[in-house]
C-alpha cells in the first residue's frame, strides 16, 4: 500500500484529507503536527484509514507519551526509531501488545548506505526489539546502494520489511520496495511537502502501481436473512400450536424448500414481502400420517426432517431431494438414528460410489420410526445437522432423553438450534466438556463433548421474532472490502451465534481495518489495510472455507486453514474444488490431511509486479459458495473470470450477483491493465 506522510497539518486538515478518499494509508508526524492530546485521541480513534503514528525522539521530548496516546486511541501502527532508549522501547512494546498495535522499528541514515552485513544485523536487532515490521531507510549514492537494500528482502518474511533508499539516486527504490514484498512504501502530498529526499508524490506512486485498476467502494449493502435461522424457524413454527410471525425473511432456494416442507406437514404458510405468517399443526408424537416429503437441495433440511418424521409419522416416510443433494452422503446417519431405534432404508445404496463410507446413505430413502427416547452417545465428526434434527424431535417424545455428542463439529449450529427452539417454548439443558485449555478459553474448537438433557412430552408454541441476517452471505463482501477497497454492510448482529461470524476474527487477525458504529447491530465497515498470513480452524464453520482461501491468496506469506475434511461432501468435494481453483489462478496451495496451506501475495505487490490471479473459464461445480469465492477472486485477476453457472447462488443468496455488481460499480469484462 502507499502511505502518505503528513506533517505541518492541523486536525481538521488531516481529517479532510483522510475523508477525501485519495489517501489509502497515512503516517502522522506527531513531532511536526501541532496536535493537542485530545486531538490525537480524536484522530486515531475516529479514522478508518490505517494510520501510522511516529515521533522523532531527537526532536520531541514528549515522544513516548504522544506515541502511547496514539496507541491507546487506536493507531494501527506505531513507528519507533532504533535509537530510542531501551526503557522507551520496552514501554512502547508493552503498549502495542496491550492494544494490538503493530510496532515498526525503523532505522534512518541520511548520509550513506552501510554494507549489507551491517544492515542485516540492524534488521535482526530491530526484530529482537519487537519490530513486527522493520523499516530500513538509507541514502543512495549509487545504484549499488539500491542493490544493497534490495538484498535485505531475501532473508525477510513477506510483508515484514520496508527497505528503500532516499535521494535522487534512490527514488526508484521506493517503488521497487513494493515489488519486493514491502507491505507499504511512503509518499507525500506534493513535492513541497516531502518528508525526505527522493520521495514520490502519492498521485505519482498510485499511477505507477495501480495504473487503471479501480478499487471498490460500496455503502449500505443489506444482507439477506440467515438460512440457518430461517429454516429452523419455519419448521419449528410449522410444528407449533397457533400462528407465528417471522419478520426480516428473505427467500432463497433452501428457505423455499423449508416452506414447502412445512406445508407438507400440514402447516399454512403465507408470504407477504419479508413477513412469514405460519399457522402450525400443534405437532405431537405420532400425530401425522405422511407418505413422502421433498427437501429440495438442502442438506440441512433433510437432516433436520429425518428425526422429526420418525417421531411425527405413524408409518414410514419417503424422503426425496434433488440436484447435488442426491450425490451427497448422509454421514453416519444409520448409526446415529439407530441409537434411538430409527431405521433408514436407502433406495439406491450403490449410488454411494467409491467415496462413500459403510455407514453413509443417500437420498431417496425411507425413514421408519418410531423415535425411542433414551440416552445415546453419538459422534459429531460428521457435522451438526442430523443432531439438530434430534434436538428438535426428542422433546416431542413421551419420555426424557440424553444426547451426548463426542468429537463435536459445527458446535455453533447446535446452539443456533437450541436458541430457535427456545423461542418456540422448547427447553433443554446443555453442558460442554473439554480440557484445561477449553475451560480457560471457552474456545469451541477445543470442546471434546456436549451433553444435552431433553425433557419429553413438550409442545411447540407459536412465536413472533425477526430472523437474523446472514453472516455466511456477508463474508464475500467483507473479504472483498478487506482486499480490494472499502465496503459497508448492514443488518448483521455481532452478538449472533452463527458460526460464520468467525469471519470477523479471521479478518482482524489478517490485519483488515474494521469498525462498527451504532451498537452491535450497526453497519460494519471494512477497508483495505496491509494484510498478514493467518492460521484458523474452520471445523466449526466450513462454509467460510472458499472465501477464506481467497483471502489467504492476498495475504503475503503462508496461511494455514484447518477443516479440510469437513468439505469433502458439500455440494461438491469442496476441498478439491478450492485447490483446483487456486492452482488455476496461479496460487501455490498444498493440502495435508485436515490442513490447507496457501502461499499468498498482497494485492499491491501483485499489481506492482503484474502477478495478478489468472482469469479464464472456471467451473462452479454447482456450488454456491464456490461461485461467491470466484466472484471475489475475479477482482484481482488479470482477465475476466468466466463461471459456468452463476445462478446456483440462488440456493442461499438469490440476489448475490446483483449485489456484487452494485458493490463493484464498474465493468470488469475487460482485463486489468
Amino acid at each position: 500500500m502507499i502511505v502518505t506522510s503528513l506533517q505541518n497539518k492541523e486536525l481538521n486538515e488531516i481529517q479532510e484529507l483522510l475523508e477525501g478518499g485519495a489517501i489509502e494509508m497515512a503516517e502522522i508526524r506527531l513531532d511536526r503536527c501541532a496536535l493537542e492530546e485530545e486531538e490525537i485521541e480524536e484522530l486515531f480513534s475516529g479514522s478508518d484509514v490505517p494510520l501510522i503514528a511516529t515521533c522523532r525522539m531527537a526532536e520531541e521530548s514528549q515522544a513516548p507519551q504522544l506515541l502511547e496516546l496514539a496507541i491507546r486511541a487506536g493507531a494501527k501502527y506505531v513507528d519507533l526509531e532504533m535509537e530510542a532508549p531501551a526503557a522507551v522501547g520496552r514501554r512502547i512494546r508493552e503498549a502495542c501488545r496491550e492494544y494490538g498495535t503493530v510496532l515498526i522499528r525503523s532505522y534512518h541514515n541520511f548520509e550513506n548506505t552501510p554494507p549489507l552485513q551491517v544492515l542485516q544485523s540492524l534488521v535482526d536487532r530491530a526484530r529482537q526489539f519487537g519490530g513486527e515490521v522493520v523499516k530500513m531507510v538509507t541514502t543512495a549514492t549509487s545504484e549499488a546502494d539500491n542493490e544493497t537494500l534490495r538484498a535485505l528482502y531475501k532473508n525477510a518474511a513477506p510483508g515484514t520489511l520496508v527497505a528503500f533508499c532516499m535521494g535522487e539516486k534512490g527514488s526508484a527504490s521506493r517503488l521497487e520496495a513494493l515489488k519486493q514484498g514491502a507491505p507499504f512504501t511512503y509518499a507525500c502530498l506534493s513535492e513541497e511537502e516531502a518528508t525526505a529526499p527522493g520521495q514520490w508524490t502519492t498521485k505519482a506512486m498510485q499511477e505507477a502501481v495501480y495504473g487503471r485498476y479501480r478499487f471498490i467502494e460500496a455503502r449500505n449493502l443489506p444482507m439477506p436473512a440467515s438460512k440457518s435461522f430461517a429454516q429452523r424457524a419455519i419448521i419449528a413454527a410449522a410444528l407449533a400450536e397457533g400462528t407465528s410471525q417471522l419478520s426480516a425473511y428473505s427467500p432463497c432456494g433452501d428457505n423455499e424448500s423449508a416452506i414447502r416442507a412445512a406445508r407438507s406437514l400440514g402447516a399454512r404458510v403465507e408470504v407477504e414481502g419479508r413477513l412469514l405468517t405460519v399457522t402450525g399443526i400443534g405437532a405431537a408424537e405420532g400425530s401425522l400420517t405422511l407418505g413422502q416429503i421433498h427437501t429440495g437441495e438442502s442438506g440441512f433440511l433433510t437432516r433436520l426432517m429425518i428425526p422429526l418424521l420418525s417421531v411425527l409419522s405413524t408409518g414410514p416416510v419417503r424422503v426425496t431431494g434433488e440436484k447435488t443433494l442426491l450425490n451427497r452422503p448422509l454421514a453416519d446417519a444409520h448409526d446415529i438414528m439407530a441409537a434411538y431405534g430409527v431405521r433408514l432404508y436407502p433406495e439406491t445404496p450403490a449410488a454411494a460410489g467409491s467415496e462413500g463410507r459403510k455407514n453413509d446413505c443417500y437420498l431417496p430413502l425411507e425413514v421408519a420410526g418410531p423415535l425411542i427416547p433414551g440416552r445415546a452417545d453419538v459422534s459429531g465428526k460428521g457435522g451438526s445437522q442430523l443432531l439438530s434434527g434430534l434436538l428438535a424431535a426428542l422433546p416431542l417424545c413421551r419420555d426424557k432423553s440424553v444426547l451426548y455428542v463426542h468429537d463435536p463439529r459445527s458446535i455453533p449450529y447446535l446452539f443456533i438450534t437450541v436458541d430457535v427452539l427456545k423461542k418456540f417454548g422448547i427447553r433443554m439443558g446443555s453442558e460442554m466438556e473439554g480440557g484445561e485449555d477449553f475451560l480457560e478459553t471457552q474456545d469451541w474448537s477445543l470442546c471434546t463433548g456436549v451433553n444435552f438433557r431433553i425433557k419429553g412430552n413438550q409442545r411447540y408454541q407459536a412465536a413472533d421474532f425477526a430472523i437474523e441476517a446472514d453472516w455466511s452471505g456477508a463474508a464475500p463482501f467483507l473479504v472483498a472490502g478487506a482486499i480490494f477497497g472499502d465496503v459497508e454492510v448492514t443488518g448483521l448482529d455481532t452478538r449472533s451465534l452463527q458460526a460464520d461470524i468467525s469471519i470477523m476474527d479471521i479478518l482482524m487477525e489478517a490485519g483488515a481495518s474494521m469498525s462498527q458504529l451504532d451498537g452491535p447491530d450497526g453497519p460494519i465497515h471494512v477497508r483495505r489495510a496491509p494484510l498478514s498470513p493467518f492460521r484458523t480452524d474452520l471445523n466449526n464453520c466450513p462454509d467460510l472455507f472458499p472465501m477464506v482461501a481467497v483471502l489467504a491468496a492476498f495475504c503475503p506469506g503462508e496461511s494455514h486453514i484447518l477443516g479440510v475434511e469437513r468439505l469433502r461432501h458439500k455440494e461438491t468435494d469442496r476441498a478439491a474444488a478450492i485447490e483446483r481453483m487456486l492452482r488455476q489462478m496461479g496460487v501455490p496451495v498444498q493440502t495435508e490431511q485436515d490442513e490447507m496451506t496457501i502461499s499468498g501475495m498482497g494485492l499491491t505487490q501483485r499489481l506492482a509486479t503484474g502477478r495478478l490471479l489468472k482469469g479464464g473459464e472456471y467451473p462452479s461445480y454447482g456450488d454456491h459458495r464456490m461461485v461467491m469465492a470466484l466472484k471475489v477472486a475475479s477482482l484481482g485477476a488479470d482477465a475476466p473470470v468466466v463461471i459456468d453457472d452463476v445462478d446456483c447462488v440462488a440456493k442461499s443468496f438469490p440476489h448475490f450477483n446483483e449485489m456484487f455488481s452494485v458493490m463493484t460499480g464498474i465493468d470488469r469484462s475487460s482485463p486489468i491493465q
